[in-house]
């Protein structure tokens, strides 16, 4: 592998490449294609993708899992290792060959899960490395603004691990897209579940990450869960990184609460989680029910966190490693052949995004960005996990089914950690694109 570090970005590319293609120095400009004028089109035999994930910060377990997923994404469109997804996508235009014959080179930045860090790391691998993609991060907050970047910039942005409404929502753009599921399909996905477990007169406290994926959180669980018959007794706002929930767990003690709803990710979910049951909330009793803890939105990095604590623990993943599909199965042998451990949903999605905007760029026979989103508006695709999958052109959000899963009272590993309850079809999460607002805005930027 060859290697340039220029600041906090880096570029590599897998060794397939020819040596020295990577030369220092040299500003990316606008080249003119045949169509019109597009921003870092690539003029000689290497294509530069950015990979923008949190290296530090509460994320930064889910930002080195995006980074793994990033590089063997890489390594399959270049031609190398076992092929991984290559093999099971449909319908596919990628021959491990690069992307139109030109090899895939890599920068990576640290959004420090700081939404200025972000914007800053992506605009630097945009108008210094010439990256042609953005994609990455692991907090909403993250996302929308490197989308917004994006979209400013003409560069396509193939979001990672973002969860809030508002992402393809109210702001959704034309030059972003999402694979991963949002807030309203966890809350449509959990509340039948919720309802036939815990019951339909249920008071619930939220406790809530104070940015736009936890207020769309939130507002979905209160949504679904009073849909049921649920009061919410209270929400309570507390800012990322925390660390130390104490002060905000000690209130539901005497809330009349006996749900406690956990709006919390990364590390920030392993920590509240971890007090509360310290707390004794999970062995309590409240309005004659067996009180109950529920965590929205689930991830196996943050169950290995959370250990012992996640047990009996219900919520929702876009995907999870024990889905025995060919391309669920395929992604897993690939990933921990390389790592020796399973991947997290986070890996998977960004996984699937790489490959996803390489084949919308063969499929397109351009890197031309207004191309290559017409070739990605109204897609539709298999064989990459959770069934069947369209990505929606009136708001670039994919549509697909969603796990709802238990923590695992019984693991077989540590990696053993959330049980499928349930894989809700497509149908009863989807929704009409109006309902959140916003606008895709034009191609033309």
């Amino acid at each position: 592998m060859s290697e340039r570090k220029d600041g906090p970005s880096r570029r590599k590319v897998l060794k397939g490449a020819a040596a020295g293609l990577v030369t220092a120095g040299v500003a990316p400009t606008i080249f003119t294609s045949s169509a019109h004028a597009f921003r870092n089109e690539p003029t000689g035999d290497t294509v530069t993708l950015g990979f923008n994930v949190p290296q530090t910060g509460s994320y930064a377990d889910e930002g080195a899992d995006e980074l793994r997923a990033y590089q063997l994404a890489v390594e399959h469109l270049n031609g190398e290792g076992d092929g991984g997804m290559l093999n099971t996508m449909q319908p596919s235009a990628l021959k491990g060959e690069g992307i139109l014959g030109k090899k895939v080179a890599y920068v990576t930045g640290d959004t420090q899960t700081k939404s200025d860090a972000a914007r800053a790391s992506a605009k630097r691998m945009i108008e210094k490395d010439g990256a042609l993609m953005i994609s990455g991060g692991s907090s909403s907050g993250v996302a929308i603004a490197v989308q917004g970047l994006c979209q400013e910039m003409g560069t396509i942005f193939m979001a990672g691990l973002t969860h809030s409404n508002d992402t393809t929502g109210k702001d959704k753009r034309r030059y972003g897209f999402r694979h991963f599921f949002n807030a309203y399909m966890s809350g449509a996905a959990l509340g039948p579940v919720l309802g036939q477990e815990y019951g339909k007169d249920r008071r619930a406290y939220h406790l809530t990450a104070d940015y736009t994926w936890g207020w769309t959180q939130e507002e979905s669980m209160i949504n679904s869960t009073e849909a049921l018959g649920w009061e919410t007794a209270e929400t309570v706002k507390t800012p990322v990184g925390a660390g130390d929930f104490s002060q905000y767990i000690t209130p539901v003690l005497n809330s009349g609460a006996d749900v406690l709803i956990l709006n919390h990710y990364g590390r920030d979910m392993v920590n509240s989680l971890t007090q509360a049951i310290q707390f004794g909330l999970k062995d309590r009793q409240s309005n004659g029910k067996d009180f109950q803890i529920v965590v929205p939105l689930f991830s196996r990095l943050m169950a290995q966190g959370a250990g012992e604590n996640i047990k009996g623990i219900l919520g929702s993943t876009n995907w999870n490693w024990s889905l025995q599909d060919a391309g669920s199965q395929a992604f897993v042998k690939s990933f921990g052949a390389k790592y020796g451990f399973p991947p997290s949903m986070a890996a998977h999605t960004c996984y699937v995004q790489t490959l996803l905007y390489a084949d919308a760029c063969e499929r397109a026979g351009t890197f031309d960005p207004i191309q290559v989103i017409k070739a990605l508006e109204g897609h539709k695709f298999d064989g990459m996990g959770n069934g069947p999958t369209e990505y929606r052109a009136e708001d670039h959000q994919c549509f697909k089914d969603v796990l709802v899963v238990r923590g695992n009272e019984n693991p077989t590993s540590q990696f053993d950690l959330l049980n499928v309850v349930q894989q809700v079809p497509r149908s009863q999460v989807e929704y009409d694109a109006s309902i959140f607002g916003g606008d895709l805005g034009p191609y033309e930027v």
